[in-house]
C-alpha cells in the first residue's frame, strides 16, 4: 500500500486549528501533545510582554499571572488554588516529591509494571543514593477489570512500604487505573500516595480533592494541548511545610508576610520561560470555544473515537483488544507480535523498525514500543479532536501489511 494523496485519510474539520504536518497521519497525541494555533499565539503574546520589560515581568507580573492560572487550574481539577505548585513537566514534579520525603534505608516505594519509566529511573537513582527499594506490583496485561489492578497492588504492600506511585492513566498500556480505591486502601495501611496524572487532564474528569492523594502531578501539554512545559503539582496542606522545589532561586532567603513559601518558591525558580504555563487558560478556553460542551464533550468524543479506532485496527490485523472499553481513556494500546529475531539488532530512528516503516512508507506517526515487564511490544493509538475514524482504518491496513511482511521475514 503505497501512500499517495488519494489514499491518505483526511483529518476532521477541527484540524485547521493545529499546525500539524498535513502529510502525516498523526495518531500519537499522547506522547507530546499538539498545541492549537490560537494557544501558540497566546503564548507568543506572553513572551512579548516578558521581553518588552523583563525586569518588571519577573519582579511584578509573574506572580500575579501565575495566580490567574492557579485559579483556573483549581476550578478545572477541583482543588484549592493555594495547594497548587507548577513544574515544567510531570517528570520534574515526581522528582520534586521524592526529594521532599524523608526516606530511610530499607524503605520501599511501591509501583507497578505499567508505570512510566521516568519515575522508575528516578527511583533507581534514589535507591543507589539512599538505600531505598523499588517494589513492582505485577499488574497483568491483557487485563479484564480494575479488580486485577487492586489485587496486584495491595498484594505487594509490606510493612516497609512508605510510598506508592500510581498512574491515573498508564502511559504505555493506556488504561485508567482505580486510583481513588487504591488511595483509600493504601491510606488505611498508613502509606502515602503519589498519583502520576500526566495523561489525566482532559482525558478523564479530574477531581483532585475527591481523590485525596497526598501528592498529585499532571501535565497540561498533553490532552489540554497547552504549550510544552506546563504541569502542576498538588500537595496536601499538611505536607506543604518545608516542601521545596528541586532548585532554589535567589529570592528564597527573603522573608515575606504576603505569600506562603510554598507558592513563592515554586512560582519563581530562576530565570526561565514561564509562558507555557501562563498560556494554560488559553488552552482551556480553546476547547470551550470550538466544541459545544467544551472539555466534557471532548473527552466523550475522543473516548468513543478511540474505541472505534481500536476496533478498526483489530479487525484489519486480527489482533485482540487487551483491555475492556470502560478502562480506556482517549488512548488505546494494542498488543503486537514479538519483533522478528532478524530485526532485533536493526538501527532505528524511532526505536522499532516497524514504527520506522510506518513513518517512512505510510506517513503514519504512531508509537511502537516494548515494556519489558509486559513481555511483548505494542502500539498505542490516540484520538484527539483533529482525528477521524478513517485515519485508524488506514493504520489498520498498513499494520496488516507490515505484520505480514514481518511474518515472511521471520520465516525466511
Amino acid at each position: 500500500m503505497k501512500t499517495t494523496t488519494s489514499t491518505r485519510p483526511s483529518r476532521s474539520e477541527f484540524a485547521t486549528h493545529w499546525r500539524l504536518d498535513p502529510a502525516i497521519t498523526f495518531l500519537n497525541h499522547g506522547s507530546y501533545g499538539a498545541c492549537p494555533e490560537v494557544v501558540i499565539d497566546a503564548q507568543n503574546e506572553i513572551r512579548a510582554l516578558m521581553e518588552r520589560e523583563p525586569v518588571r515581568f519577573f519582579m511584578q507580573h509573574l506572580e500575579r499571572l501565575t495566580d490567574v492560572v492557579r485559579e483556573r487550574v483549581g476550578a478545572f481539577v477541583n482543588c484549592a488554588p493555594k495547594d497548587l505548585a507548577f513544574a515544567p513537566n510531570a517528570t520534574v514534579a515526581i522528582a520534586t516529591v521524592l526529594q521532599n520525603i524523608d526516606f530511610k534505608p530499607g524503605d520501599e516505594i511501591l509501583v507497578n509494571t505499567h508505570e512510566y519509566m521516568s519515575a522508575i529511573n528516578e527511583l533507581g537513582r534514589m535507591g543507589e543514593r539512599l538505600g531505598t527499594k523499588t517494589v513492582k506490583a505485577k499488574v497483568p496485561f491483557p487485563i479484564t477489570d480494575e479488580q486485577q489492578v487492586i489485587d496486584a497492588v495491595m498484594a505487594a504492600v509490606t510493612p516497609r512500604t512508605k510510598l506508592a506511585i500510581i498512574s491515573h492513566i498508564t502511559s504505555p498500556t493506556a488504561i485508567i487505573l482505580p486510583v481513588k480505591k487504591l488511595t483509600d486502601l493504601l491510606h488505611a495501611r498508613g502509606i502515602r500516595v503519589l498519583i502520576d496524572g500526566a495523561h489525566a487532564p482532559a482525558q478523564v474528569t479530574l477531581d483532585v480533592t475527591d481523590l485525596g492523594a497526598d501528592y498529585y502531578v499532571a501535565d497540561f501539554h498533553k490532552w489540554v494541548s497547552s504549550p510544552k512545559g506546563s504541569s502542576f503539582l498538588h500537595v496536601q496542606p499538611g505536607l506543604q511545610k518545608g516542601f521545596r522545589p528541586i532548585s532554589l532561586s535567589s529570592r528564597v532567603h527573603n522573608v515575606r508576610d504576603d505569600r506562603a513559601p510554598f507558592l513563592a518558591e515554586f512560582d519563581y525558580v530562576g530565570t526561565s520561560d514561564y509562558s507555557a504555563l501562563l498560556a494554560v487558560p488559553a488552552a482551556l478556553d480553546f476547547f470551550d470555544k470550538v466544541l459545544p460542551g467544551g472539555i466534557p464533550a471532548l473527552m466523550k468524543r475522543n473516548h468513543d473515537l478511540v474505541v472505534k479506532g481500536r476496533a478498526a485496527v483489530c479487525k484489519a490485523t486480527g489482533l485482540a483488544p487487551p483491555a475492556p472499553e470502560d478502562m480506556l481513556p482517549s488512548m488505546a494500546t494494542i498488543l503486537l507480535p514479538a519483533l522478528p529475531a532478524a530485526a532485533r539488532n536493526t538501527r532505528t530512528v524511532f526505536g522499532d523498525p516497524l514504527q520506522d516503516r510506518l513513518v517512512d512508507e505510510y506517513r503514519i506517526q504512531v508509537p511502537v514500543w516494548a515494556l519489558p515487564d509486559c513481555g511483548t511490544r505494542f502500539t498505542r493509538i490516540s484520538a484527539q479532536l483533529y482525528n477521524t475514524l478513517a485515519e485508524f482504518e488506514y493504520l489498520g491496513k498498513a499494520l496488516a501489511l507490515e505484520l505480514e511482511r514481518e511474518t515472511r521475514t521471520d520465516s525466511e
